[in-house]
């Protein structure tokens, strides 16, 4: 019986002695420094709000970027007649007179007049709906479409309206769209500064949190520093956690400000018949940022994860040098 209960334990400290291999294997190593003390949610939370903002004010930028782009390619693609009403003048039949003078003329590839209907929706956004354009006194319009590559000369065609029509005026935009384009290039410059001050802030929102985490951590550096652990190491422990923290919430700003401009090109879209999309459109298109837009907004959460991460690195090795020296002056 004693030799049987004799192999029976030796059999069960062999057993033992195979599963401790496999429980080493399977037990992960826990990290020197816990994230739980070194990054919270609010970390997140404000870093997805700077995110946030950011990737907004970046599509902001190439919005308006873009929509001044194209209001300068109009400026030598269209030009716009304008006829007055008068008395005794009619309307119709001068809109036909400067529609076939303007088509004489070379440089000039098509001409077509804005009827009441658009006219009426033109206006509809001040004045109401169910106008009456007849019994308003509203100029006419005539959309001229000239050839960018030999522009007409426009002065030639404003005198040959002068005896004929005297109530017509031809205006090619140029003033009128140099002023929103010296305006769209101002808001660009003011939302590259933005940009700026918001990573700028949120590298200092990272700085307190690292020295926050290094104080909540202070024991635990001051053992790693005993033993000898070179700075870097110890920064390779704040590095890992604050480049989670950072990506996590730079990815849900990137996303929220993807659905932000889902939700307003759709809105737009949706709204394209109607007078305020109509002034929307001619302003700012689609309100879509394209496909440029939202490739900035992966560069601009890639760049804050990064950026945290190495904003945090930089600061523990920077701490790190401040305990030495005040250890070498008490020294």
């Amino acid at each position: 019986m004693t030799d049987q209960f004799d192999g029976q334990d030796d059999d069960g400290i062999d057993g033992l002695q195979q599963a401790e291999p496999r429980q080493r294997a399977l037990r992960k190593t826990a990290p020197i420094v816990p994230a739980q003390n070194v990054v919270g949610r609010a970390l997140i939370v404000v870093i997805a709000i700077m995110t946030f903002l950011s990737c907004v004010t970046f599509g902001a930028v190439t919005l308006v970027r873009d929509t001044a782009s194209v209001w300068e390619n109009q400026i030598s693609t269209e030009a716009t007649i304008q006829i007055k009403p008068a008395d005794g003048l009619d309307m119709e039949a001068a809109l036909a007179t400067a529609a076939g003078i303007a088509s004489e003329f070379p440089g000039v590839k098509a001409t077509r007049i804005v009827d009441r209907t658009a006219t009426a929706r033109l206006l509809e956004p001040w004045l109401g709906s169910g106008l009456d354009i007849d019994q308003l006194p509203v100029p006419r319009l005539i959309v001229v479409t000239i050839d960018e590559t030999n522009p007409p000369d426009f002065d030639a065609i404003r005198a040959a309206f002068a005896p004929k029509l005297p109530t017509a005026s031809l205006d090619d935009h140029r003033t009128w769209v140099n002023r929103l384009v010296a305006m769209a290039h101002t808001t660009v410059t003011i939302g590259v500064a933005i940009l700026a001050l918001m990573l700028s802030a949120t590298v200092m929102t990272v700085v307190f949190a690292t020295r926050g985490a290094m104080a909540g951590n202070g024991h635990i550096i001051e053992v790693l520093h005993f033993v000898g652990a070179e700075a870097r190491f110890i920064a390779r422990q704040f590095h890992k956690q604050f480049l989670l923290t950072g990506m996590k919430g730079a990815a849900i700003g990137g996303v929220a400000a993807v659905v932000v401009f889902i939700v307003f090109s759709w809105w737009s879209s949706r709204n394209m018949a109607t007078p305020e999309g109509d002034q929307a459109a001619a302003l700012f298109g689609n309100f879509a940022i394209g496909l440029a837009g939202y490739l900035g907004v992966v560069m601009v959460v890639v760049v804050i994860g990064a950026l945290t991460a190495a904003t945090s690195h930089a600061t523990v090795i920077s701490y790190l040098s401040e305990i030495d020296d005040r250890q070498s002056d008490i020294a």
